[in-house]
């Protein structure tokens, strides 16, 4: 079973967690109108018995969407459609990885050229007594890297997860500036193009975010971060650039924002000093309230309350935006007291392939299901996975509003995804 992505919302939170309901890691670099349309990608990858990684991946130039669905394998075999069937999806996807733990680090130098970006996850920020440790450089593959390298231009992004206690550490300059220290001297030794930081997650769970003082220090943390990594040069085949920063956010549950929520203000405040937002549209349901994993309607509603309807604003923060897309289904058990959790391609595949269901095209949420019944409980589940048709209609809702998308993960997806992007 998948490692599923971990939302880390705080205990208070309102927001439906997990019956079956109609709404429920790569980074493209967002476009406008011109001619070659600019998209973001963020694709994250996570190792299931290793360290968990992610990929996050960056794209910044598409064909028009016209020449994109012409010269796209899976639209001109028809593949892309509401009513698919179980036997398509196995005929196309017949040879699979067996070797699920390296799985996302070979798709990362296979679709290399696709990517700007990659983020693999290595990394733990954690408090020791009064002193912070930086965690997870034995998880870095030097190897992995300068393969890349030799096959493309994409940067690598390690994700760094802030475990700090957060108190202490906004309140404590040297700590900050400490942090902030260890995070360059590790980008320059081990020769990264910056990070992708996961923070305000954390911090939201801790509940500082309800202090005002304490959610200033925490935007000031992330200027004061940004600002030291782009102060960095670095040489780089197109020249010199400095150190990039991408920040996790997670979306707003409602127009009416509460203190721990990251809305449109935080966006322009930070703006000049991250790189990009990558936003974690995904985990709309869970075991407790199964339904899709992220329903149209409301990847619309959250990215309008973040960039508004139109306007100069919309326009300037848009390409900074990284669109959520998760590549990971989930198998909710519907009784004897639900359950389930997430499910890989190939976990997928097998299913497919034991319970040969009808798939079922949900309009409202813009995903694809089946159902089916457990053979020793009798156990009736639904299962919620991605589809071409899916993933295009979540590309065509980011193109529309010039974002970019985030992929989580690589290494959980089906490969005939990657013919989309």
């Amino acid at each position: 079973m998948a490692k599923r992505r971990e939302r880390r919302v705080p205990p208070s939170s309102d927001r439906r967690e997990d019956g079956v309901e109609s709404s429920k890691s790569t980074i493209r670099r967002g476009g406008d109108s011109a001619p070659s349309s600019q998209i973001n990608i963020v694709l994250f990858l996570i190792v299931v018995i290793a360290p968990a990684v992610a990929v996050l991946v960056y794209r910044t130039k598409y064909a028009p969407v016209t020449s994109r669905i012409l010269s796209a394998y899976v639209h001109q075999q028809g593949l892309v459609k509401a009513d698919v069937n179980y036997q398509e999806i196995l005929t196309e996807n017949s040879k699979v990885s067996t070797n699920m733990n390296n799985k996302g680090y070979d798709i990362a130098k296979s679709f290399n050229s696709k990517f700007t970006h990659l983020s693999p996850v290595w990394y733990d920020l954690r408090s020791q007594g009064a002193n912070l440790v930086l965690e997870g450089r034995h998880n870095a593959d030097v190897g992995w890297i300068s393969e890349l390298r030799m096959k493309g231009n994409a940067w690598v992004l390690p994700r760094v997860v802030l475990e700090a206690f957060p108190k202490e550490f906004l309140r404590k300059k040297k700590q900050r500036d400490k942090a902030i220290d260890m995070i360059i001297t590790e980008c320059k030794e081990m020769d990264y193009d910056g990070i992708v930081l996961e923070s305000w997650s954390r911090w939201a769970a801790y509940g500082i975010l309800h202090d005002p003082d304490m959610r200033n220090m925490a935007l000031q943390f992330i200027k004061q971060l940004g600002q030291a990594l782009h102060s960095v040069s670095l040489e780089r085949n197109n020249g010199k650039q400095g150190l990039q920063l991408i920040y996790v956010i997670g979306p707003p549950r409602s127009e009416m924002l509460e203190e721990h929520d990251f809305g449109p203000a935080d966006l322009r405040s930070l703006s000049d000093y991250v790189d990009g937002f990558s936003l974690m549209t995904y985990d709309f349901s869970g075991p407790q309230n199964p339904g899709p994993n992220a329903p149209l309607k409301w990847i619309h509603s959250t990215l309008q309350i973040l960039l508004g309807d139109t306007g100069k604003t919309h326009q300037n923060l848009a390409h900074k935006i990284l669109l959520g897309i998760n590549f990971y289904g989930n198998d909710f058990a519907l009784s004897r007291g639900g359950g389930g959790g997430a499910i890989t391609g190939r976990d997928y595949l097998s299913l497919l392939d034991k319970q040969k269901p009808v798939l079922q095209w949900e309009k409202d949420s813009g995903e694809h299901l089946f159902f089916y019944s457990d053979d020793h409980h009798q156990v009736k589940h639904a299962v919620f996975y991605p589809s071409l048709m899916s993933i295009f209609l979540r590309l065509e809702e980011a193109h529309s509003w010039g974002v970019g998308i985030s992929i989580w993960e690589i290494g959980q997806g089906l490969d005939y995804f990657f013919d989309l992007l």
